[in-house]
């Protein structure tokens, strides 16, 4: 079994290991995802397509969500930020309206 993949955005090496979740799917350094899930961790789109964060989400708790949008199929999905990711990157994201993106 894989224990690490490049990211497909900034080419840099990510272990699937993160602390804070247990699917990850998204690259700590940029963020960058690729469409490989129809529900967290089942690993079976065949979509394949680049994701790219649009913002974050506050959910009622307080936990912040990344928000992903995929180029190839346009399917927009939450994603749970780990303990690794970027916190300057993640900090300077927008805040969106969850509804408004119909998640």
């Amino acid at each position: 079994m894989k224990k690490s993949f490049i990211c497909s955005n900034c080419g840099r090496p990510v272990s699937f290991s993160a602390p804070g979740t247990h699917h990850r799917n998204h690259c700590p350094y940029c963020l960058s995802s690729v469409h490989v899930d129809n529900f967290p961790g089942d690993r079976k789109s065949s979509c394949g397509g680049k994701m790219y964060v649009l913002g974050k989400v506050l959910k009622p708790d307080g936990e912040e969500m990344l928000i992903h949008k995929c180029e190839k199929c346009g399917i927009t999905k939450k994603n749970r930020i780990a303990g690794d990711d970027s916190f300057k990157l993640v900090e300077g994201l927008a805040v969106l309206d969850e509804t408004a993106l119909g998640l």
